[in-house]
């Protein structure tokens, strides 16, 4: 049992609650417009998890690989990293994420023939997205792209991906309503990557937070969360969302709490930490949509 353990939480599950939530959010607004199968958004999801999970594990194996993440690093003291422990087979890392790839390509390909190709292009560049972060040739996430990159993934190309597959169109007020989310989910990883500047600096690669500096590092990401939520009210007073959508507002404390911490002494788990704001904001969007959809 403890290595089927092992490799479940390799996997980073924790992690997946913004899948669900990105992918929830695009077929709850598909709803709102007149079409919904629950088949398709359980492949949907299905699909988008498998690919995330297969992310995860092969940017750990190469993060340590490249002595990125190591037993000293902030992340493997406050989260279970079976790699850098040696608990499963570094070389068998790679092969179980392939297969994890593999699997969502299927479901992919499924929901590409079923709902159209512009489903297929999408996985495309959900796949390459994955498998790039921090493999070679590219290895994005050394070079300060790693932000954008999971705006654009966990935004707009998760949910209208999601809303595509239900309602066979894009919408332009889907990938407005994308957005705050989309970055809420970027600041988890410029927490992670302010908080290890020093560690990151020391291994000779570049991320935003190195980029910009501790400073105004901590700047942007305050910057950016007071972005989202002012989002959020632009969108329910122009008409996009309806005010169901002022259920987010519930989480601004959380938010101040963690900006605080923020500006104090960035913690060692502040990834996980905006992490839990991110569940909080995303779980109460899918619920404002909801409730759209089922009283107006």
């Amino acid at each position: 049992m403890n290595v089927y353990r092992n490799w479940f939480l390799a996997s980073r599950p924790w992690s997946f609650s913004m899948t669900a939530i990105s992918v929830s959010v695009g077929s709850a607004l598909a709803a709102i417009d007149g079409a919904f199968s629950w088949g398709l958004y359980t492949l949907a999801l299905a699909s988008a998890v498998l690919l995330h999970a297969a992310t995860n594990l092969i940017n750990d194996y190469y993060d340590v690989k490249n002595g990125v993440d190591t037993v000293e690093a902030a992340t493997a003291q406050y989260r279970p990293h079976p790699i850098v422990e040696k608990r499963i087979p570094a070389g068998q890392v790679l092969w179980v994420a392939y297969g994890l790839f593999a699997l969502a390509a299927l479901i992919g390909i499924y929901l590409a023939v079923a709902c159209g190709w512009p489903v297929f292009w999408i996985g495309i560049v959900g796949l390459l997205a994955g498998l790039m972060y921090t493999a070679p040739p590219l290895k994005y996430k050394y070079v300060a792209l790693g932000e954008l990159s999971v705006f654009l993934m966990w935004g707009p190309l998760m949910v209208e991906g999601a809303y595509y597959v239900q309602r066979r169109v894009f919408d332009p007020e889907a990938f407005w309503i994308s957005l705050p989310f989309g970055i809420l989910v970027a600041l988890v990883l410029l927490a992670n990557n302010i908080r290890d500047i020093e560690h990151d600096r020391s291994k000779e690669i570049r991320t935003l937070a190195i980029l910009l500096g501790r400073r105004f590092g901590l700047a942007a990401y305050l910057s950016l969360m007071v972005l989202a939520y002012v989002g959020v009210v632009f969108l329910a007073l122009s008409g996009i969302l309806t005010l169901w959508v002022f259920l987010i507002l519930i989480t601004m404390p959380l938010a101040v709490k963690l900006l605080r911490q923020m500006i104090q002494d960035v913690p060692a788990d502040a990834d996980a930490q905006t992490a839990k704001l991110d569940t909080a904001f995303g779980i109460l969007l899918v619920a404002s949509l909801v409730l759209e959809s089922l009283i107006g």
